[in-house]
C-alpha cells in the first residue's frame, strides 16, 4: 500500500509539472529565489519596470499648468506635449528625487502635440523609447506620470487599438495608440511603457463624451514612439521640425451649417492654389471621403500623404460642383 501511495503521489507531481502549475521563481534580489504563483510574477514585473522608468520621468510646471515629460536623452532634452509647453519658453520641472530644476524651450510642434525642452544642470537618466511598430492590441501597458501633481502615479491597462486618428485641442493626431490604462489630467507628456520598460507612446489626450462632456473612463490616447521620436530628433536638431511626413491641403477653412467646409483663404502657391480652389468653395470630400467639418477635414488629411493625387469635390459660390486632382504637399514645420 505505502509503494502504491508513493507512486500515485510521484505519478501527480509528474503530471503537475507537464501541466504547469503557475509556479515560478521570482526574487527581487539574489537570495531571495522562493517560488510564488504565475499571478505574482506578472506584480513584480511591474515593480520592476516602475522602479527602472519612474527616475525617467518628471513633472511640468508652466503657464499652462501642470503637465509631465520623459527624459529624451543624456543630455538633459526632455519630450512632452505641445500642450503641456503651451506658449511658454521657461519652466519649473520636478525631478523624480525632488529636485525642482529650471528648464528652457528647445522646439514645439503643435500637429503632433510634441515638444522639447531642455533642464538646466541637469541630467536625469533617460529613458528606452521602443519600437511602437512591433505593438499589437493586448500588449499590456503602463502609464506614469503625474497626474493632479501626484507625482510619479502609475496606472495599468493594455493597448486597446492602433492606428487612431484622433482630434484634439491641438490638431490632429495620425496613428494615435488607444489604451484602457487611464489618463488624467497631468498625465500629458509621460511615458507610456511596456512590460520591458520601454516607452511605446507619450499619454496625449482622453476621449470626451460628446453628449455630456467630461474624459470617458478606460479610453485614452497616446502619441506612437516611433512619432515621437521622430519629431523630437528634429526639433532638437533644429529647433523646429524641417520634415513632417505628413498631407497638406494648403487652405484655412471654417464649418458652416450644411454639408463641407467653407474655404476662407487659399494659400498662395500651396496645393490647393495650384489646383484652381478659390475663397469661397466649399470642400465637400477629399479621396472619397465626406469632410463635414473643419475636424473632419483635419482628420482626412491626417490618412493621406505628402505627394499623393486626391480628388478634391467642391461646390462654387454660384452652386456649379466641381472635381479638381489636387497633389498634396508637405505640412510646414517652421
Amino acid at each position: 500500500m505505502r509503494t502504491r501511495i508513493t507512486a500515485l503521489v510521484v505519478a501527480l507531481a509528474l503530471a503537475a509539472a507537464a501541466l504547469g502549475t503557475g509556479l515560478v521563481a521570482v526574487g527581487r534580489d539574489a537570495a531571495d529565489s522562493a517560488q510564488v504563483p504565475a499571478p505574482y510574477a506578472l506584480q513584480a514585473q511591474f515593480v520592476q519596470v516602475v522602479r527602472s522608468v519612474a527616475p525617467s520621468v518628471v513633472q511640468i510646471e508652466s503657464a499652462e499648468g501642470l503637465g509631465s515629460g520623459v527624459v529624451y536623452d543624456g543630455n538633459g532634452d526632455v519630450v512632452t506635449n505641445a500642450h503641456v509647453v503651451g506658449s511658454s519658453r521657461t519652466f519649473q520641472v520636478t525631478l523624480a528625487n525632488g529636485k525642482r530644476v529650471q528648464a528652457t524651450l528647445v522646439g514645439a510642434f503643435a500637429p503632433d502635440d510634441v515638444a522639447v525642452i531642455r533642464l538646466d544642470g541637469a541630467r536625469p537618466k533617460a529613458a528606452r523609447f521602443a519600437d511602437s511598430s512591433k505593438l499589437e492590441v493586448g500588449d499590456i501597458v503602463m502609464a506614469i506620470g503625474n497626474p493632479l501633481g501626484l507625482r510619479s502615479s502609475v496606472t495599468e491597462g493594455i493597448v486597446s487599438a492602433l492606428g487612431r486618428v484622433v482630434s484634439t485641442g491641438q490638431g490632429t493626431l495620425p496613428n494615435a495608440i488607444q489604451t484602457s490604462a487611464p489618463i488624467n489630467p497631468g498625465n500629458s507628456g509621460g511615458a507610456l511603457v511596456d512590460l520591458s520598460g520601454k516607452v511605446v507612446g507619450i499619454p496625449s489626450a482622453a476621449a470626451v463624451d460628446p453628449t455630456f462632456g467630461g474624459s470617458v473612463s478606460g479610453i485614452g490616447f497616446a502619441i506612437a514612439s516611433n512619432r515621437v521620436k521622430d519629431i523630437a530628433s528634429q526639433l532638437i536638431r533644429d529647433g523646429k521640425v524641417t520634415r513632417s511626413g505628413r498631407a497638406y491641403l494648403g487652405v484655412r477653412v471654417g464649418d458652416i451649417t450644411g454639408n463641407g467646409v467653407l474655404v476662407g483663404e487659399v494659400i498662395a502657391a500651396g496645393p490647393a492654389a495650384r489646383a484652381g480652389l478659390r475663397a469661397g468653395d466649399v470642400i465637400v470630400s477629399i479621396a472619397g471621403k465626406p469632410t463635414s467639418s473643419a475636424t473632419g477635414l483635419s482628420e482626412v488629411l491626417a490618412t493621406l500623404r505628402p505627394g499623393q493625387r486626391v480628388a478634391v469635390k467642391i461646390v462654387r459660390q454660384d452652386g456649379s460642383e466641381a472635381t479638381l486632382q489636387v497633389t498634396l504637399g508637405e505640412l510646414p514645420g517652421g
